[in-house]
């Protein structure tokens, strides 16, 4: 097996709340040298940034994962990552079905841009990309899983907008990939608090809105090449692959 630095939840320009310097050509520049290997594109609420990282991410040896934070109903965050552009596509047309639409306030919430290789700008989303979707986290995550996707409840262990702050218990129909802790939890004491079971994965991701953070926040992915099948296995302790949370001192 070999060994994958991994970073499946990174925002960009197009998320409000995500540093103007987060373009597409930046992240992928910042990721490579900063040792990662795979790295996820998980804007709120929107995947229309997605395809550039991944063709810019091809051209540099960087492996891309495109997807999206999503906010349920009850304002969880979740994220969706998936293998193919049509099934991307397919869940943007989810996203555009149901998000909330509430006129973007950029000076408030942030600017949502769409920018090309060379940062210029495509197109500025007028809609609030932090509004929540009216559907429910489960509704998402049957979304999610009929695309064949993979669906991980985002930052649980935060004391807002995460699964147990928003819903106060773990949903039993709720089938999840893994689940996302916050990069300075213990993967042991989380796991006493809410009572998770061992056959769930835990995974850290950096969250990284700006540039500083991105690369600093990462999990090992021991599996036999970068793909999102091999991906999948991992999350799932399949044939021998896993996923690794590293020990400070090993970052």
């Amino acid at each position: 097996m070999k060994q994958f630095r991994t970073d499946l939840h990174i925002h960009t320009v197009l998320s409000p709340c995500g540093d103007l310097e987060m373009s597409p050509s930046n992240i992928v520049s910042l990721a490579r040298n900063r040792g990662l290997d795979i790295i996820g594109i998980t804007d709120h609420n929107s995947t229309k940034q997605c395809e550039l990282v991944w063709k810019l991410g091809r051209s540099s040896g960087l492996t891309v994962i495109p997807g999206c934070e999503m906010t349920s109903r009850e304002e969880v965050h979740c994220l969706g990552l998936f293998e193919d552009f049509d099934a991307l596509r397919m869940f943007q047309s989810f996203l555009d079905r149901h998000l909330t639409l509430i006129p973007n306030k950029p000076l408030l919430f942030g600017y949502q841009l769409v920018v090309d290789e060379d940062e210029n700008i495509l197109e500025e989303v007028v809609n609030y990309l932090g509004a929540s979707l009216d559907v429910s986290i489960e509704e998402i995550e049957q979304k999610v899983h009929e695309l064949s996707g993979i669906f991980i409840p985002a930052h649980i262990d935060r004391p807002r907008n995460s699964l147990f702050s928003q819903l106060g218990f773990f949903p039993p129909e709720l089938k999840v990939d893994s689940l996302q802790i916050s990069k300075n939890s213990d993967e042991v004491a989380i796991r006493k608090k809410f009572m998770i079971s061992d056959a769930i994965t835990l995974v850290k991701f950096s969250d990284a809105h700006f540039s500083a953070d991105l690369g600093k926040t990462y999990s090992i992915f021991e599996m036999e090449e970068a793909t999102f099948d091999e991906i999948r296995k991992a999350l799932h302790g399949a044939d021998g692959r896993k996923c690794l949370i590293p020990t400070p001192s090993s970052l």
